[in-house]
């Protein structure tokens, strides 16, 4: 690692991936934005066009394990993306165990005033920033 990395997390989803910026500098993840996606596949441009204004060194993307540690049944388009990922940017890519994530994030949002309609007003952004804040904590 660089004395000093922009990251960018990813939390993939099959509608939605949440994406969240952060530092190794100031250990700090904030949600960024929620690009849209078709069965998993993101809107390319949109992701480029982050890529592009906040040139991360490193992506971390969250990697779904099932509870007891075993890959999930997304795991296999999780690991798929982040070679995608690595091949058109040309950055460092790194998977983070996201159990729990999605979840902390909904009882954040709760907790802060949301309706608890997610389709409605998704929080894939929130919870790519908890991703981000675990990989931080983690250097």
């Amino acid at each position: 690692m660089t004395a000093h990395e922009t990251v960018l997390a990813i939390d993939y989803g099959l509608r939605n991936m949440g994406v969240a910026v952060g530092n190794t500098l100031s250990q700090t993840a904030q949600p960024l934005a929620i690009i849209n996606a078709r069965d998993g596949v993101p809107d390319w441009d949109a992701l480029a066009k982050l890529i592009e204004e906040w040139q991360p060194q490193r992506v971390v993307v969250g990697h779904p394990l099932n509870m007891d540690g075993s890959e999930s049944d997304i795991s296999q388009r999780v690991m798929k993306f982040a070679r995608q990922i690595e091949g058109r940017y040309q950055r460092i890519v790194t998977l983070v165990d996201e159990r729990l994530s999605s979840r902390e994030a909904k009882a954040a949002a709760l907790a802060s005033g949301h309706n608890g309609d997610f389709a409605a007003k998704p929080i894939d952004d929130e919870a790519a920033a908890i991703i981000l804040t675990t990989w931080l904590n983690e250097q």
